[in-house]
C-alpha cells in the first residue's frame, strides 16, 4: 500500500472515531432529532475541525523528522508554537462555526476560557500523539526492514565471494591435470579438455541458479571423477556408492564437490604409490549424508585445507545452518562426513539475478 494511502486511511479512521465521540456527546442535547440528523451534525462539526489538525500533525512531523532542528530545545519551542496556534484556531472554529452552525447552538460564543482551552489542548495532544506514534512505528518498521536488507546483502556478497573462490580452485586443479597429461604427450589430453569445458559451462551458467537438483550435482562429481581417473589411471582406485530416493531434490550447487577435490588434492595428489578414494552418498527424505575417505601417506596440511574445507564450512553456515561437517584425520586415511537436511535451506536470493 502506498504511503499516501496509509495517511488517507489514518485520517478517515480518525474522523470516524471523533464523529462517534461527538455523536455520543451531543445526542442527549438533541433528543428530539433523528439519530441520522444528530450523526450528520457530529460529522459536520468534526470535519470542520480536521483541516487545522492535519496541518498541525504534519508540522509536527516536519519538526521531528531526522535532520531538522537536531537539538531538543528548538524542537520543543516550535512544537509549543504549533500547538498554541492550533489551539487558537480550534477555539475560534468551535465558537463561531461548530457551535452555532453544525450543532445549531443559540448560546453566545465563548472562544476562550480555561476549561475550554484545557479540553482543546487534550483533543489536540491526543491526535498529535496518535499520529506521531503511528509515524514512529512506521519508521521503526522501515529501519528494521532496511537493516534486514543490509544484512542479507552482506551475506549474499560473502556467499558470492565464497562461490567465486570455489570455481577458480577447481579450475586450477584441473589445469594442473591437463598440464601433466600434456607433458606426457598423452592422447587423453583432448578428452580431458572437452570434459573440462563441459564442467566450466556448468559452473558459468547452471551455478547462477540458487539451487540445482541432486542429480545435477552428482553428474558434476561423476565428470570430475572421470577427469581424475584419466590422470591417475591404474594407480588410483575410486569407489563411488550412492543411494538416492529423489534425484530432483534441490541442493545448493557445488556444495559437495569441494570434499571430492580435497580428497584428490591431499590424497592421490600427494601420494607416490597406489591411492584410493571412497565416496558414499545417501539421500533419504531430504536428509543427505555424504562421506569421502581418501588414503594418505603423510599428515594433511591444515593450511592447504583452508581454501576448500573452510570455504565449504562457511557456505554451510550461510545456506544450511543445521548442517554438520565431521573431519577425521587418521594416520593412513583422511575422512570427511557431511550431513545436511536439504529442506532446511536458508534462502538468501543470491543466484536468482
Amino acid at each position: 500500500m502506498a504511503r499516501w494511502q496509509l495517511h488517507f486511511l489514518f485520517w478517515i479512521a480518525y474522523l470516524a472515531l471523533e464523529t462517534y465521540f461527538g455523536y455520543a456527546w451531543i445526542r442527549t442535547q438533541m433528543a428530539d432529532q433523528a439519530a441520522w440528523v444528530v450523526f450528520g451534525r457530529a460529522w459536520l462539526g468534526e470535519a470542520a475541525l480536521l483541516p487545522h489538525k492535519v496541518a498541525m500533525v504534519y508540522a509536527c512531523f516536519w519538526i521531528l523528522s531526522p535532520g531538522r532542528l537536531r537539538t531538543w530545545g528548538p524542537r520543543a519551542a516550535w512544537l509549543g508554537l504549533v500547538l498554541a496556534a492550533a489551539s487558537v484556531v480550534q477555539r475560534l472554529v468551535l465558537a463561531y462555526w461548530v457551535g452555532p452552525v453544525a450543532y445549531g447552538s443559540n448560546e453566545p460564543p465563548v472562544p476562550f476560557d480555561l476549561n475550554r482551552l484545557n479540553n482543546t489542548l487534550g483533543d489536540l495532544l491526543f491526535v498529535a500523539g496518535l499520529a506521531v506514534a503511528a509515524q514512529q512505528y512506521r519508521l521503526q518498521l522501515h529501519a528494521q526492514a532496511h537493516e534486514r536488507n543490509l544484512t542479507r546483502e552482506k551475506l549474499e556478497a560473502e556467499l558470492r565471494f565464497l562461490r567465486n573462490q570455489t570455481n577458480p580452485h577447481f579450475l586450477f586443479n584441473t589445469l594442473n591435470n591437463i598440464y601433466a597429461l600434456a607433458r606426457k604427450k598423452s592422447d587423453q589430453a583432448p578428452e580431458v579438455i572437452l570434459r573440462l569445458s563441459q564442467l566450466l559451462r556448468f559452473m558459468l551458467y547452471e551455478c547462477r541458479r540458487e539451487r540445482i537438483s541432486v542429480a545435477e550435482e552428482v553428474k558434476v562429481i561423476d565428470d570430475y571423477l572421470s577427469l581424475e581417473a584419466i590422470r591417475y589411471q591404474n594407480r588410483l582406485h575410486i569407489d563411488f556408492q550412492r543411494q538416492i530416493d529423489a534425484e530432483a531434490e534441490p541442493i545448493a550447487p557445488l556444495i559437495l564437490l569441494p570434499l571430492v577435490e580435497n580428497a584428490f588434492k591431499h590424497g592421490a595428489g600427494e601420494s607416490r604409490f597406489a591411492a584410493s578414494i571412497r565416496l558414499a552418498l545417501t539421500l533419504a527424505q531430504g536428509h543427505l549424508h555424504f562421506e569421502v575417505e581418501n588414503s594418505k601417506e603423510q599428515p594433511a596440511r591444515e593450511a592447504n585445507e583452508q581454501i576448500g574445507l573452510a570455504n565449504l564450512r562457511r557456505q554451510l553456515e550461510l545456506l544450511y545452518p543445521g548442517a554438520h561437517l565431521l573431519i577425521e584425520d587418521g594416520e593412513q586415511t583422511f575422512r570427511v562426513v557431511l550431513t545436511i537436511q536439504l529442506r532446511q535451506y536458508a534462502t538468501l536470493g543470491v543466484f536468482d539475478h
